[in-house]
Order: C-alpha cells, then sequence, then structure tokens
C-alpha cells in the first residue's frame, strides 16, 4: 500500500515533469523559491513572469503541517474541529499572454487530519479547469475529453459527477456566471481508499499536459491587438473575484497562516474593471458568454465509459 512519502515523491516529480515542459514551451526559466513554514513544512514555489508565452504562471509544491485545522477546513466537517493535520499539494495556475490562449487551473493534493484517540481521517482533491477568453469549441472538446479519458478506468460516474462539482464550484455566484468552462473537481474523495485515491490524482495529474499544451500551442501563434488584450484584462478580474472570495484553497491558506507569496501566485499581472460594462451582442467577447460560459456537456457523452 502506499504511503504519504510517495504521495510526496509523486508530487515533486509532477512539478518537476511540468515545469520542464513548460520552461521547453516558453523559453524562459522558472524562478525557484523554495520556503519553509514556522508551524512546520515547507514548499516549493516555481514561478515565470515576463516569459515568451507565459505573462505569469506558476507550479507550487508544498507540504504543510499545522496543530489546529482552519475554519475553511471544518466547515463541511465540523466533527474534525480542533485537529491537527498535514497537508501536501502541487497547484499550478498558467496566465498566457496572448488573450487566444486560455489560463488554466491545476491542483493535485492530499489531506490528513488526526488526533490522539482517533482514527486518521484522509482524502484526496484536485482537478483542473480551463479559462478561455475567446472561445474555440475544437478547444473545449479537446480539454474535457482528456479529462473524461483520465478518470474513466475508476469508473463511468466520476467524470460527470466531478465536471458537474467544476462548473458548481468555479461560478461567481454574485455575478451568475461561471469562471471558464470548467472540467474537473473534486475533494474528500476517500471512497477508493488510501491506495485508489492516489492513483487518482496520479491520472488527473498526468493528464494536465495532454489536455492543455496542445491548446497553448495551436493558439499561441494567433494575432491580437489592443482589443484583445484589453477584453483579456477585464475578463481576468472575474478570476481575481473568484480566488479573493469564493476559492477554499485560497481561504485554507490565508487561515492557516501560509505563504502569501505562494498562495497568491494564481493572481493574473494585468487586470481591469470597469462598472456595468458588457460585451456588444454578437460580438466574438460577447459570444464567450453566450456560447461558452453556459456549464455545456462539451463531449455529448458524459457518463459514458
Amino acid at each position: 500500500m502506499p504511503s504519504a512519502t510517495q504521495v510526496k515523491d509523486y508530487l515533486l516529480s509532477l512539478q518537476q515533469n511540468i515545469v520542464a515542459t513548460l520552461e521547453n514551451l516558453d523559453g524562459h526559466s522558472f524562478r525557484l523559491d523554495q520556503w519553509q513554514r514556522e508551524e512546520g513544512g515547507g514548499g516549493i514555489s516555481r514561478l515565470v513572469e515576463e516569459g515568451g508565452v507565459i505573462e505569469r504562471g506558476g507550479v507550487n509544491f508544498s507540504h504543510v503541517l499545522g496543530k489546529t485545522l482552519p475554519p475553511s477546513a471544518t466547515a463541511h466537517r465540523p466533527e474534525l474541529a480542533g485537529r491537527a493535520w498535514e497537508a501536501m499539494g502541487v497547484s499550478l495556475v498558467i496566465h498566457p499572454r496572448n488573450p487566444y490562449v486560455p489560463t488554466v487551473h491545476m491542483n493535485v493534493r492530499l489531506f490528513r487530519a488526526y488526533a490522539e484517540g482517533h482514527d486518521d481521517v484522509f482524502w484526496f482533491g484536485g482537478g483542473m479547469d480551463l479559462t478561455p477568453y475567446y472561445g474555440f469549441e475544437e478547444d473545449a472538446v479537446h480539454f474535457h475529453q482528456t479529462c473524461f479519458e483520465a478518470v474513466q478506468r475508476f469508473g463511468a460516474k466520476y467524470y460527470p459527477e466531478f465536471k458537474a462539482w467544476c462548473d458548481r464550484y468555479f461560478f461567481l455566484k454574485h455575478r451568475n456566471e461561471p469562471r471558464g468552462i470548467g472540467g474537473l473537481f473534486f475533494d474528500d474523495l476517500s471512497e477508493l481508499g488510501f491506495e485508489g485515491g492516489f492513483a487518482f490524482i496520479k491520472a488527473v495529474g498526468d493528464a494536465f499536459l495532454d489536455a492543455y499544451v496542445p491548446i497553448l500551442e495551436r493558439r499561441r501563434e494567433y494575432q491580437y491587438g489592443e482589443r484583445e488584450r484589453d477584453w483579456q484584462a477585464y475578463r481576468r478580474g472575474r478570476y481575481v473575484e473568484f480566488n479573493l472570495v469564493w476559492d477554499r484553497g485560497t481561504l485554507f491558506g490565508l487561515q492557516s497562516g501560509g505563504r502569501t507569496e505562494s498562495i497568491l501566485m494564481s493572481m493574473p499581472p494585468i487586470v481591469k474593471w470597469r462598472y456595468d460594462w458588457h460585451a456588444p451582442a454578437g460580438s466574438p467577447e460577447a459570444r464567450l458568454h453566450t456560447d461558452f460560459l453556459i456549464g455545456k456537456d462539451w463531449l455529448g457523452k458524459a457518463g459514458v465509459a
């Protein structure tokens, strides 16, 4: 049976593999920033800014420990309040410069809570999701097809359940709109056991480059101007709003005394807000809302193994 040490080894290798691939595509090296956490543990942050393709992107590994679970971690599990905890994972966000290349997020993690006199409680979580600024059906289908293929061997239910969970989770309730076109999201996954849960996050983590790199390569040379960059900056504002208002990972990191620079590396470098503004009807920008940010079943076969 695999151990937490094996999970950690996998996560470190996943980070290295993704960074090496993105460095090759971008042409710039990622900064290496190793850090320690006073309460326990630490991490390795890998970041690039003003790269050849990536305007700002980070691929972070963390393994942190704490004496008491913060409120964000026990909101859905009040019986765990007061327990010590351990969390490890890889989390990444890539914000490309070209507005025709979508932003992407991926995260895989293991969480363990423990207390004397009680059995350890563990669960796995993670997923990946795509946030385009201009919609391409080919890209949406490819991303979701890769997600589907990554998890179908675990059972027919997982893609449709976790696709629907992703659509619900990455949703800006205060604006009544999705952040992007989704993908997979899951948390509290323990029903597969430790070995099965570990295999599941490996399948998701290993599928990331297959899901995203072909899209990046397909769109990176598209020509764009001030209009497209302006729209990108406006839509990036939605990304910031979600991460600061709704994202459980951001809240957990800040509430648990996490490293602020690493937690907020997900923020895009250039963002704009406008008061009560909407894209002109019938424009490519408006089509993002009407045709893509709609929680669509991109495969037309959700749940078919």
